[in-house]
C-alpha cells in the first residue's frame, strides 16, 4: 500500500524525515518496501508541445518529434514513446536539467540524429507510470513553457510502499497507519468529524433496500444525493489517489476511492437513475446469471455468489467485489445512491476467487472492516463531493440494515494480566505503562482486562493483545536474554525410565522390534491365546480386524521370520500397546503399553529368560520381581511365573506354538505392563567401583519346601551377603533321592568381594555362615549334606 506523507499529516503531526519514519514503520511491523521522493529535482521540466512526429531513419523503435518549448524555441527530440502524437502537450527537461532519478540530460546523437532534450514518462519525473514506455501525456488546456511541477499543482511529498500483512486489517488504509505512527510516537491523533449539511426530506421515499441473506451482508447502509456534477476531483484529491497508485476518473468514484484509502471502508456508487425501482437487494446469484463488470468484461456469476440487484431482479453489482456497467457513473449522472456495507470475508474470497478478480476492495473485506466505520465513510463521501458540486442535494438520513451483533460483545472484551504480559515478554512493564501503549492505539485497557475496538477484528485472544504492547513498547528495548524453558517440556518420568529401559536392553545385545498391533484371527490361534480382542469397526483388511491382546503373536512372526533364514539365534524385545475388551462402564478398550522380550538362542530357555528380566530389574533400581508359578496363554504351563501385582509374566514359549511357527529349540519369554514396571523403580541406580580385589565364591545347596518359591530364597541370601553381594545365581534344582517328596533341592552359587580389601578366609566363612542361617531362620532350610 501506497502512502503519501502528506495525507498522514491530516491525522497525526508526524516529523519530516523519511529515514527515520520508516524505521518507525518497520518497528511496527508495517515493512518499508520502496520509499520515493515526488517532486522533487523537476527543474527545467517544461510543458511543451509535439508539432510533428516522423520515424528515425536509422532506428525502427526510435522516432523524431519536433517540439515548441513555448520560448520560441522548437527543438528535434528522439523519443521511443509508444503512445507518442503530433498536437500533445507533454513534459520535456531540457538539455542541462537533471532528472529526479540522478540522470543529467545532454545534447547528444541517437543512430546519426541529434536529440535536445527529452520527454518524459511519468516514472522518470517521479509519478506512478501510465504503462511501460509511454510518455506521459499533460492535459490540454496548461500554459505552453510553463514550468511543469507549477502547471501540474505537484508539492514535494515522501510516498512509503508499505508491506501490510493480512493479520492487519486496520492498517489498510491512512488513518490506521496513522495511528499506529501516532501511538508509537507518543503524538495526538484524531479522525476528523465529517460536515454534512442535509437539506432534503428525509431518504425513505427516494431509495429502498433489501437484504434477503443477513449472513452474508451483517451491515448495509445507503445514502442518495441528487443534483450532482459529474467532473473533475480537486486537485489535492487527485493528486493524492495517484501518488497511492490509483487514477482518477471522476468526482464521484474518486471520492469513494479516496475514502476507501482513507478510512479502511469500501463503497460504491450507482447512479440512481439507472436501478429500476431505485432501490438494491442483497442477495445471492443463481445459476447461469451473468453481469457485465465496470472493466467491461461479461463474467458468469457462481451460484451462490454474494450479488446486489436492483428492484427489478436485475444484477448490478458483485458484492463487495466490483460493481456493474449498467448503473455506472457517468457524464449525465445527477442523482447518486451510494453503498457502504459489510460482507462476510469468506464469501468475499470465494467470489474472488472463482472469478478470477481480486480488487482493493475485495483485499479489505477479505481481512474484516470496521463495522462501525460504515456512517463516517458515508458522510466522508458526501464532504468530499461537496466539495466539486456546491449545489447538491443531500436526502436527510441513512438506510441502515444492521443485522450485526451490538459492541461491545463480550467476545471484545480480553484479559490482560500485566503478569502474563511480563512473562510472554521478558519486560518489567507497570500495569500503567501497559494501559498506555494500548489506549494510544484505540484500547481502551484497565483493570487487568481490554475492550477490543471494532476496526482490530484480527485481536482475539490475550497473546493478540499482547503483541500489540510488544509492537508500541518497541522490539528493540526488550532486552535479549536465553528463555526459560517451562517444565511441561521436558521429559515426563515415565518417557525417562522408558528410554533407559530401552538403552538398558540395547546395551545388553538386544534388538528393538517393530510389529504390528492389528492381527488376524489365524494369528490368536496359532500364538494359543483365548482372550476375545477387540474386533475394529473398519479395518482395512479382515486378516488385520482385530486389536492385539499380547505382543506374543507379532514377536513370534518375527522369530520366524530370522529361523526361516537360519538365524536361530535372536534376541528381540519391543514397547509397544496391547488392547483387552473394556471393562464396565467404559466405552474405550483397556489399552496398555507393554514391554515384551523374547530370547532365541542354543540354551535359552525360562530361566534364561529370568536372570534377564532380574538383571535389567536391578539396573533399574527394582529389587525384587517377587516370581511366582502360574500359567499365561500361549507359555510353557510348567516353565511360566507371574509377576507379583499383575506386573507381567516370565517364562517359555509353549512348544506347540513355536512348533505352528515352524521355530526350533527354546525361546524365553518376558511381558510386563511398562506403566506398572516404572511405578516400582524407587530410587535411581547408583554406580558402583568394581572391586581391584578379589572375590570369593561358594556355593549353597539348600533344601526347602516346594511352596518356597527359589526368587525368596534368592532375595534372603542377597541380604544377607550385604555390600560383598556380586553376585547370586540358581545352578541347580534336584528333587528325588533321600529328599522328602514334599522339598526340593535349591543350589546357589554366591560371589563376594570387598571394595576397599582382600578378604580372609575367617571372613569369607563369616559370611557363608551368616548366608546360611539367614535361609534357615527365613525359610527353615537346611543345608544338603
Amino acid at each position: 500500500m501506497k502512502v503519501p506523507l502528506s495525507w498522514l499529516r491530516d491525522f497525526t503531526p508526524v516529523d519530516d524525515d523519511p529515514d527515520a519514519l520508516a524505521d518507525v514503520f518497520n518497528s511496527l511491523g508495517l515493512v518499508v518496501e520502496g520509499v520515493e521522493h515526488v517532486g522533487k529535482g523537476l527543474d527545467g521540466v517544461v510543458v511543451a508541445r509535439v508539432l510533428d512526429v516522423r520515424a528515425h531513419p536509422n532506428a525502427d523503435l526510435v522516432r523524431l518529434a519536433d517540439v515548441d518549448l513555448g520560448d520560441g524555441e522548437t527543438v528535434q527530440i528522439a523519443c521511443a514513446g509508444v503512445n507518442l502524437a503530433a498536437g500533445q502537450l507533454v513534459p520535456v527537461i531540457k538539455v542541462g536539467a537533471t532528472l529526479p532519478n540522478g540522470m543529467t540530460i545532454e545534447r547528444r546523437k541517437m543512430r546519426g540524429e541529434w536529440s535536445n532534450g527529452m520527454i518524459c514518462s511519468s516514472e522518470e519525473v517521479g509519478l506512478p507510470a501510465d504503462g511501460p514506455k509511454e510518455i506521459m501525456v499533460l492535459p490540454n488546456d496548461l500554459e505552453l513553457g510553463a514550468d511543469f511541477a507549477t502547471a501540474m499543482g505537484i508539492e514535494s511529498d515522501t510516498v512509503f510502499d508499505l508491506e501490510i500483512e493480512t493479520n492487519r486489517p486496520d492498517a489498510m488504509c491512512v488513518a490506521g497507519i496513522a495511528r499506529d505512527i501516532a501511538g508509537k510516537l507518543a503524538l495526538p491523533f484524531s479522525i476528523p468529524e465529517p460536515q454534512v449539511n442535509e437539506t432534503r426530506p428525509e431518504i425513505d421515499p427516494l431509495a429502498k433496500i433489501e437484504v434477503k441473506d443477513t449472513a452474508l451482508c451483517p451491515r448495509f447502509t445507503a445514502r442518495v444525493i441528487t443534483g450532482i456534477e459529474v467532473g473533475p476531483s480537486p486537485d489535492l484529491v487527485s493528486r493524492r489517489l495517484t501518488l497511492a497508485g490509483m487514477r482518477p476518473i471522476n468526482n464521484v468514484v474518486d471520492a469513494s476511492n479516496y475514502v476507501m484509502l482513507e478510512l479502511g471502508q469500501p463503497s460504491h456508487p450507482y447512479d440512481l437513475a439507472r436501478l429500476d425501482g431505485n432501490g438494491l437487494i442483497v442477495r445471492t446469484s443463481r445459476e447461469g446469471e451473468v453481469i457485465e463488470t465496470l472493466d467491461g468484461s461479461q463474467r458468469k456469476l457462481p451460484t451462490g455468489a454474494g450479488v446486489i440487484a436492483d428492484t427489478s431482479d436485475r444484477v448490478v453489482s458483485v458484492a463487495g467485489i466490483m460493481g456493474g456497467a449498467s448503473s455506472e457513473i457517468g457524464e449525465s449522472t445527477t442523482d447518486v445512491l451510494i453503498e457502504a456495507a459489510v460482507w462476510e470475508p469468506y464469501s468475499i474470497n470465494k467470489t474472488s476467487r472463482q472469478l478470477a478478480l481480486r480488487t482493493d476492495a475485495s483485499a479489505r473485506f477479505e481481512r474484516r472492516v470496521d463495522r462501525r466505520c460504515l456512517t463516517r465513510a458515508q458522510n466522508r463521501i458526501v464532504e468530499l463531493l461537496q466539495q466539486t458540486s456546491p449545489n447538491l442535494s443531500i436526502a436527510s438520513g441513512i438506510i441502515d440494515v444492521d443485522h450485526s451483533a451490538p459492541w461491545p460483545s463480550p467476545a471484545e472484551k480480553l484479559p490482560l494480566r500485566t503478569k502474563r504480559v511480563n512473562a510472554i515478554l521478558g519486560t518489567e512493564l507497570t500495569s500503567e505503562q501497559i494501559n498506555g501503549y494500548l489506549t494510544r492505539i484505540g484500547f481502551d485497557a484497565g483493570n487487568e482486562s481490554v475492550v477490543v475496538p471494532s476496526f482490530r477484528p484480527d485481536v482475539e485472544r490475550e497473546i493478540d493483545v499482547i503483541e500489540e504492547v510488544a509492537r508500541i513498547h518497541g522490539y528493540d528495548n526488550i532486552e535479549r536474554r536465553v528463555p526459560t524453558s517451562p517444565s511441561a517440556a521436558r521429559l515426563t518420568r515415565y518417557q525417562q525410565q522408558r528410554r533407559r529401559i530401552k538403552a538398558a536392553l540395547a546395551g545388553r545385545g538386544l534388538s528393538e522390534s517393530w510389529t504390528a498391533s492389528m492381527l488376524g484371527p489365524d494369528d490368536f490361534t496359532k500364538s494359543g491365546l483365548i482372550e476375545q480382542p477387540v474386533r475394529v469397526a473398519n479395518p482395512m483388511t479382515q486378516e488385520d480386524s482385530l486389536l492385539r491382546t499380547s505382543m506374543l503373536p507379532g514377536m513370534l512372526r518375527a522369530l520366524a521370520y530370522n529361523a526361516s533364514r537360519r538365524n536361530n539365534v535372536v534376541k528381540l524385545f519391543e514397547i509397544g500397546h496391547v488392547f483387552h475388551q473394556p471393562p464396565a462402564g467404559q466405552t474405550l478398550p483397556d489399552e496398555r503399553e507393554m514391554l515384551a522380550i523374547a530370547i532365541l538362542d542354543t540354551t535359552s530357555d525360562a530361566m534364561s529368560a529370568a536372570y534377564l528380566a532380574r538383571d535389567l530389574a536391578f539396573s533399574l533400581g527394582v529389587r525384587s520381581l517377587n516370581l511366582m508359578p502360574s500359567q499365561s496363554e500361549g507359555l510353557h504351563p510348567t516353565r511360566t511365573a507371574a509377576i507379583s501385582g499383575e506386573t507381567g509374566v516370565i517364562g517359555e514359549i509353549d512348544p506347540d506354538v513355536l512348533a505352528r511357527y515352524g521355530i526350533e529349540g527354546r525361546v524365553g519369554w518376558v511381558e510386563v505392563d511398562l506403566a506398572r514396571v516404572v511405578e516400582t523403580i524407587e530410587v535411581t541406580p547408583q554406580m558402583i567401583p568394581v572391586s581391584r580385589y578379589p572375590s570369593a565364591e561358594f556355593d549353597l545347596a539348600i533344601v526347602v519346601e516346594n511352596n518356597i518359591t527359589a526368587e525368596t530364597v534368592f532375595i534372603t541370601l542377597m541380604k544377607a551377603l550385604g555390600e560383598l553381594c556380586e553376585d547370586v545365581t540358581l545352578f541347580d534344582v534336584f528333587r528325588g533321592g533321600k529328599l522328602d517328596a514334599n522339598a526340593r533341592s535349591l543350589a546357589f552359587r554366591l560371589r563376594i568381594a570387598a571394595r576397599d580389601r582382600t578378604l580372609g578366609e575367617e571372613e569369607i566363612a563369616a559370611t557363608r555362615r551368616a548366608a546360611i542361617a539367614a535361609v534357615e531362620s527365613e525359610h527353615g532350610a537346611t543345608l544338603r549334606a
